[in-house]
């Protein structure tokens, strides 16, 4: 199977960049992978992407050697390993609440010994039956990743021994819902969120996970202090928004622009 790059730079201590892709054309994670990101992450919790539009995201992204996390939407098995079927480099459950909730999640995803995934090994991820059995099995435990979403003040209760699950790859800590969940919606920098998010990091850490949120240019430094090395960094709604907006605004003021000299004659 195809090494993962995420994971290589986990495992070697690195940190990961990550874009958000709420657009559903593959052209946008092209110019993601080809500006340089370790990682992208497309999304079918919120967005209504498509499986088959999801598989041309992962192989615009495989052309630049760049993971694809998918964040897929709350369902059955087949809902979380079809992206995988079909190659991503690892996906995300979102609203993990639970040890219950997180165990439900490694049974479904992972191969024996640890869970028991369903078997293909007839779509991209072993190579269309051309990776056996007993090796599929062994690489996609050891080269795929799981990341759950601590996005709620819920699972904060058995925190430690989610961390515990073998199977489960990455804690990733949601600010936004985790805000909504307390009552202070959009109240990123409360000092309940920030306690949150540090101790997601310790945990992670203390447990041999890796830790991951959404993060800035701004505040990357001091995510990395605490102990987070996959940051998402920037989306393309986002970007788009700004630049259509700038450029909009200053057209609309007309500057340095003599708007009446070619009606002088007139």
């Amino acid at each position: 199977m195809r090494p993962g790059r995420v994971l290589g730079k986990l495992r070697r201590g690195e940190v990961v960049s990550c874009f958000k892709v709420n657009l559903s054309d593959s052209r946008v994670v092209e110019i993601a992978a080809m500006m340089g990101f370790d990682c992208v992450w497309t999304d079918m919790e919120h967005v209504p992407n498509c499986i088959s539009q999801v598989e041309k995201q992962v192989l615009a992204a495989k052309a630049y050697n760049t993971d694809v996390m998918v964040r897929v939407s709350r369902g059955s098995y087949s809902d979380y390993i079809r992206p995988l079927e079909l190659d991503a480099s690892g996906i995300m459950v979102p609203h993990i609440m639970s040890l219950q909730d997180a165990r439900n999640v490694v049974e479904m995803t992972r191969f024996h010994p640890i869970g028991r995934r369903p078997v293909d090994g007839g779509n991209a991820d072993a190579k269309y039956c051309n990776v056996g059995l007993c090796d599929y099995i062994s690489q996609a435990n050891r080269e795929r990743f799981v990341a759950i979403q601590i996005e709620d003040p819920e699972p904060l209760e058995e925190l430690e021994e989610i961390a515990c699950l073998e199977g489960i790859d990455m804690l990733f800590f949601g600010p936004g819902d985790f805000s909504q969940g307390i009552g202070k919606p959009g109240q990123l920098d409360s000092p309940e969120v920030i306690a949150a998010r540090r101790r997601v990091a310790a945990v992670a850490a203390a447990h041999g996970k890796f830790a991951g949120t959404v993060g800035s240019v701004a505040n990357r430094c001091e995510l990395i202090s605490e102990g987070y090395r996959f940051i998402s960094i920037g989306a393309d709604v986002v970007g788009l928004a700004e630049y259509c907006g700038g450029v909009a605004k200053e057209f609309s003021g007309h500057a340095g622009c003599d708007v009446k000299s070619i009606y002088s004659d007139r």
